[in-house]
């Protein structure tokens, strides 16, 4: 009887709550949205309010317009416009939501039209939630003057104390004409101001990469959010300063603080800037242990993260698993493949691209081209080149002409190379002529090298790498006396800074960088003996030095001592010396210049010697050294 009765009592429950949902959606059937809608169902909701009769109630269509422009990152501005005519007399409302609409948008100028409508139309005017839209549009247009104008609107209107509207302006200052005009707003009125002003400055000065000032500011916060921690992370890492980024990064975890899709997105950025996959592997634990759902933006960070930290495998899994993809997920992925010289996966990838109806931009074809580059694929080169000039109608830049030139120049096409570079289209820069005489270096053509080295240094005269270049084939050559004359004219113009070589390894929780010679480091001692257990067990396996990359007239033994000590080569030590009893580790190496040719083959050497997989990325691409093999084929 008991159980009669409750589910008797149930079903008349389910009756009621069906009842009062179908009662909801004849009178507003906006009601049944939840929270967060998606389009989709946003529309769902569009056809009931049709079916109900309530097509031409405008403040229903008010509503249905402020859930698009809710929607992110960008609603659909024409679908919005559309709702909004069919309201006979919109109200402010329904004129903010639409503006908020197309300021969001790639449309922003929309905004401003129907600005100017409101003050048209009789009895209508601005409130304190327009102008932040208006303003929000000015800054993602960067239109100075009229936000300018619109804040004259503010102040005659009497919202410049409105704490909406001084955030919005306060943020367009920052983005359209410096943190320091910004800064003057948000100091005209201390008591006005929340969390959200101070990130408005703190955003400008992040943008201008002040991130001295902006850690200033970040310290005077009476309070912060995530949106605080996360500006600053953003900001070390756009502005050149990954590591600080991660140690930001992992303050908050230390914290225990909330994270959001911009922190761990720049934290992956940091990770793939410097190549370092324990740090990107600790970010990716992050992300399930915080379950944030994989979308665009984190997926390709992720595949950017893992081919930029040498695995590829895991990059392609990554991108193989997304539910999503934009072209930018496509381009990162062809340019991973590229850089680990995987020419025939990313010429696929590519065509997969194409299948799957995206249109291929710029930043796609230079990665083609580096694929073709790194493999040799002269005629493949000059289809896709062709595909892309005359097919798509891109105006090739500089990037692709440099593809070209380096792809003409690694096959021993010099000749072609030059005569590329002297009909381009546009004035080539003196990084092409640095590559046509890399070329001449690495193909022994000295007399065409002394040419192109004259012109390069006539055309960047301070730049030290053409005069080190130049000298390099004086060098090849045994020209010392004119090695000497370069380095001398180096000098007196100024140019003689050469970038410093390093390397990078990740060990034992910490990052070490070594430089060219160093003597630094905690365990120096240790790596040079490590070195020396390197070479004599290199020299048994029949290793013999190259010594042509010194440039100095001295004896071939001094030469040999200052060719061990590249910087890559004690990274590899000191990864061996603490892995020592991990016989198998893979040992990651990221170099800020290309590996030269002595230490190239050393590595494949050691990788057989010592039976260890070593990864070096360097300046130009990545090297997978296995059994005395590398990745490249000895084609870099």
């Amino acid at each position: 009887m008991v159980c009669t009765y409750l589910v008797l009592y149930q079903l008349k429950s389910q009756y009621l709550n069906l009842r009062s949902l179908a009662t909801a959606s004849l009178h507003n059937p906006l009601s049944l949205l939840p929270p967060c809608p998606s389009l989709h169902q946003i529309k769902q909701s569009h056809a009931l309010i049709t079916v109900a009769g309530l097509a031409n109630n405008g403040t229903i269509l008010g509503h249905l317009i402020a859930a698009l422009a809710a929607l992110s990152p960008s609603p659909p501005p024409l679908y919005s416009l559309s709702i909004f005519h069919s309201i006979s007399r919109p109200n402010i409302f329904a004129f903010n939501n639409l503006i908020r609409c197309f300021a969001k948008s790639h449309s922003p100028r929309n905004s401003l039209l129907h600005y100017s409508a409101i003050l048209q139309t009789p009895n209508l005017r601005p409130n304190n939630h327009t102008f932040p839209f208006v303003l929000q549009a000015c800054s993602k247009a960067l239109w100075v003057v009229v936000g300018v104008q619109l804040h004259g609107h503010v102040v005659k209107l009497g919202f410049e104390r409105d704490l909406f509207v001084r955030n919005a302006l306060v943020s367009f200052y920052g983005t359209c004409r410096g943190a320091e005009s910004a800064r003057r707003v948000f100091e005209e009125m201390p008591d006005c101001r929340d969390v959200v002003t101070w990130n408005a400055i703190l955003a400008g000065y992040a943008r201008e990469e002040e991130m001295g000032v902006a850690e200033k500011v970040f310290d005077e916060m009476p309070q912060r959010d995530v949106v605080s921690w996360s500006t600053m992370i953003m900001g070390f890492v756009q502005s050149g300063c990954p590591e600080k980024g991660l140690e930001w990064f992992g303050e908050m975890r230390e914290r225990g603080l909330a994270m959001n899709e911009a922190v761990v997105v720049s934290a992956l950025s940091a990770s793939a800037q410097l190549g370092l996959l324990e740090q990107g592997r600790l970010v990716h634990s992050t992300i399930r242990l915080g379950e944030f759902p994989i979308t665009v933006a984190i997926g390709t960070a992720l595949v950017d993260m893992y081919a930029k930290c040498g695995c590829i495998d895991m990059s392609r899994n990554v991108f193989d698993g997304m539910r999503r993809r934009d072209v930018w997920s496509w381009n990162v992925m062809i340019c991973g493949l590229a850089a680990h010289g995987l020419a025939k996966e990313a010429l696929s990838q590519f065509r997969r691209f194409v299948r799957e109806g995206f249109v291929p931009g710029n930043v796609t074809f230079v990665g083609v081209l580096n694929a073709c580059s790194h493999a040799g694929l002269v005629d493949d080169g000059r289809h896709y080149f062709k595909l892309m000039t005359q097919f798509y109608r891109l105006e090739p830049e500089m990037e692709h002409y440099g593809c070209m030139v380096d792809l003409f120049a690694r096959a021993g096409l010099v000749r072609e190379a030059l005569d590329f570079v002297e009909n381009m289209g546009i004035k080539p820069d003196p990084v092409l002529w640095a590559t046509l005489l890399g070329a001449c270096k690495i193909h022994g053509l000295v007399e065409l090298g002394e040419t192109i080295g004259k012109k390069l240094i006539k055309l960047d005269p301070t730049h030290d790498g053409n005069y080190v270049l130049l000298s390099s084939i004086h060098a090849q050559a045994r020209k010392w006396d004119d090695v000497l004359r370069v380095r001398r004219l180096m000098v007196n113009r100024g140019a003689a800074n050469k970038v410093a070589g390093w390397s990078l390894i990740e060990a034992e929780g910490k990052v070490h960088r070594f430089l060219a010679g160093e003597k630094e480091h905690p365990r120096v001692i240790e790596i040079y003996k490590m070195l020396k257990v390197i070479e004599r067990r290199l020299v048994d396996a029949g290793y013999s030095p190259d010594v042509s990359p010194v440039l100095h007239d001295i004896g071939e033994e001094e030469k040999e001592n200052a060719i061990w000590e590249h910087s890559e080569r004690l990274a590899i030590a000191f990864g061996l010396l603490v892995t020592h009893d991990k016989v198998g580790d893979c040992i990651r190496i990221v170099k800020n210049l290309r590996v030269c040719g002595d230490c190239h083959e050393v590595c494949k050497m050691i990788s057989k010697v010592f039976e260890r997989e070593i990864i070096v990325r360097d300046g130009s691409r990545f090297h997978h050294f296995i059994g005395g093999e590398c990745s490249c084929l000895d084609y870099w």
